[in-house]
């Protein structure tokens, strides 16, 4: 099981430190470093800079919101990215959510499926080093009516994988029967139906194995004597998404804890959330859809827990380290402890 790290925030305070992390990464065997693109950066400047930094270790993008960039300028900074780094980049698309994409984008957010569908095959027509000429539901290249023409983008063609952040149903079948990669989240694997099953039957109706898409799953770890504690402090977050990650019809994460059995505690929790009982809404989260969902406890625990995660068929482990604080050498420590115990999977 290969592991993946997050980069996160590259601030001028922060910059040689963020690079150290993924130097470290990249020595203790680590596969990937993830930039995310949230409410503080673009996924792709930090990627640049680290590509100079680095040698070995993929640089991914974790995601390009499909709704900020045509899908020809997510092809081109893609290509770009792939001569800066040698070779060594991985497109990470998703779709968001309509707060973002409505709110910060000002782009309508549906049809979202429709979206990422035309723009990874757009991506790939660029990559193909075809002429791009494509009359989609979202996207018409040429633009029917217009002075435009069928252009061939100035790039040999090129291998690029491509990774998916999806989480509805249809979405992770057209994952599983068109992606590279699956970058997944709101997973359990005491649940993994939950995913699986979609992604599954995508790949079966593409004629593919689901083995030739890399799962690569999110999971935040934290290893520790005091379980409860952990538990406690991380309920919060797990109120965050079942509440304030989407609006009140649209919350994949949400709809994820719901498929996993948890309809009930999801949508409790939900309420208390969008009506401002935070603390409330934190109390509602029964244990379990933090120990489930994530991997906590003891280092026996924990390498137990990974197993699992394993043994379910995740291929890469996208790690959450923030337990253990700002970074800096405690969390430069746990990274080291968890490639260690994976080594023992």
């Amino acid at each position: 099981m290969k592991l993946a790290i997050e980069i996160g925030s590259a601030q001028p305070n922060t910059l040689d430190l963020i690079t150290q992390w993924v130097q470290l990464a990249e020595r203790v065997g680590v596969d990937m470093a993830f930039s995310a693109e949230a409410w503080w950066s673009d996924a792709v400047t930090p990627l640049a800079y680290m590509a100079d930094k680095t040698e070995r270790i993929k640089l991914a993008t974790g995601i390009m919101q499909v709704t900020a960039r045509t899908p020809a300028m997510t092809a081109m900074t893609a290509l770009t990215l792939h001569d800066l780094t040698g070779g060594r980049l991985i497109l990470g698309l998703g779709a968001s959510g309509p707060q973002v994409v409505e709110g910060l984008h000002g782009v309508r957010y549906h049809p979202p499926l429709s979206r990422l569908k035309e723009t990874v095959e757009i991506c790939r027509m660029i990559f193909a080093g075809e002429k791009v000429n494509y009359q989609g539901k979202v996207f018409q290249l040429p633009l029917p009516g217009s002075e435009g023409k069928a252009i061939r983008i100035a790039h040999e063609p090129a291998e690029i994988p491509i990774y998916l952040a999806t989480l509805g149903p249809n979405a992770l079948r057209f994952t599983g029967a068109a992606a590279n990669g699956w970058l997944g989240t709101s997973f359990s694997p005491d649940h993994p139906q939950a995913h699986m099953d979609y992604l599954a039957a995508g790949a079966a109706d593409a004629g593919r194995s689901l083995n030739e898409v890399d799962l690569c799953v999110s999971v935040r770890i934290e290893i520790g004597d005091n379980v409860q504690q952990m538990i406690e402090q991380r309920k919060q977050g797990v109120a965050f998404n079942m509440g304030g990650m989407g609006s009140a019809t649209t919350n994949f994460y949400n709809d994820a804890f719901k498929r996993a059995g948890y309809e009930e505690d999801a949508r409790a929790i939900q309420a208390l959330w969008i009506d401002g009982k935070r603390d409330e809404a934190a109390k509602r989260v029964p244990d379990a859809m933090v120990t489930e969902f994530q991997a906590l406890g003891t280092r026996d625990m924990v390498r137990e827990r990974l197993r699992k995660y394993k043994d379910v068929g995740v291929t890469t482990l996208k790690l959450g380290l923030d337990s253990a604080g700002p970074l800096g050498p405690k969390r430069f420590e746990l990274l080291e402890n968890i490639v260690d115990l994976v080594k023992d999977l």
